[in-house]
């Protein structure tokens, strides 16, 4: 079987969030924010964790030390990516750097979607298993929409290496004669990210497919 890993980017600054506004020091992040008692990147870290993905990397960039701590006890790596601040893709690239040479694909989470599931994770991966290693990867969609997280397959590594500021897979998956294959999913989780402290106190309220 493909052997799939995890790897969660939560190197951000998450500046639409506002921290001080939300009661996080200035130099905290979104991440640490409290959502049933845990860190968001803390929920995504276990959703991850109990999925059938072989390991677990975390990217830190801001607050790296801050998503340490909350992700203390757990069996995650860490890679941090000094660079940050031009955007996410250099994140990703510090990922998959990073990556078990092993892994046939990596199914990237965001760290500000906590409501993702084990059961949501091992859905993507089924699907990438039964594709073959043509597969560049698979993309989760809800009623018709495309969310995440997305799992790459590692044909389409070289092709993102040309990745820079804020641009994720996304282009290269659109690319003419790439095998992108759709998994469909019957939860509004893959578009539930917080990127807004309305966002959160959304989720808080129980609204978590908005």
């Amino acid at each position: 079987m493909p052997r799939v890993s995890a790897l969660v980017l939560a190197a951000g600054r998450a500046t639409r969030f506002g921290a001080a506004a939300s009661g996080l020091a200035a130099e905290s992040t979104k991440l640490l924010a409290d959502l049933d008692g845990k860190p968001l990147v803390r929920h995504v870290a276990l959703a991850a964790l109990g999925s059938r993905a072989a390991g677990v990397t975390v990217v830190t960039g801001h607050a790296a030390e801050g998503v340490r701590q909350a992700l203390a006890g757990l069996d995650v790596g860490f890679v941090h990516n000094p660079d940050f601040a031009t955007g996410m893709a250099s994140s990703l690239l510090a990922g998959l750097a990073a990556l078990d040479p092993r892994a046939c694909g990596v199914l990237v989470l965001l760290g500000d979607m906590p409501c993702i599931t084990s059961a949501i994770i091992d859905l993507l991966i089924a699907r990438f298993e039964g594709a073959g290693a043509a597969c560049d990867a698979v993309v989760p969609v809800f009623e018709g929409r495309q969310g995440n997280p997305v799992l790459l397959g590692r044909a389409v590594f070289p092709a993102l290496s040309g990745l820079s500021g804020d641009q994720g897979a996304r282009r290269v998956l659109a690319e003419p004669g790439r095998t992108v294959l759709a998994c469909p999913v019957d939860d509004a989780a893959i578009e539930a990210d917080v990127d807004t402290r309305e966002a959160l106190e959304r989720l808080r309220a129980g609204k978590r497919g908005v």
